[in-house]
């Protein structure tokens, strides 16, 4: 029974940690959306997907102001 509850509390932690890494959807303006597939447009091949340019933004901006190093 040990192991079926160690599998048990195994997934839950990683349900746990999958959702505070995920964002289900981000409504943005339409100025921000073509912003971004311009951005996106912009970049070498592969391109990157709009969740990647999205984190990509974000990541950088933290940097920028100190909150992410």
């Amino acid at each position: 029974m040990s192991g079926h509850v160690n599998a048990i509390a195994k997934a839950a932690a990683e349900a746990v940690l999958r959702d505070r890494m995920r964002i289900a959807a981000i409504d943005m303006p339409p100025t921000v959306s073509d912003a971004l597939d311009a951005w996106i447009a912009d970049q070498p091949d592969p391109k990157p997907s709009r969740q990647e340019a999205v984190r990509e933004a974000l990541t950088e901006h933290l940097k920028a102001k100190g909150y992410l190093k």
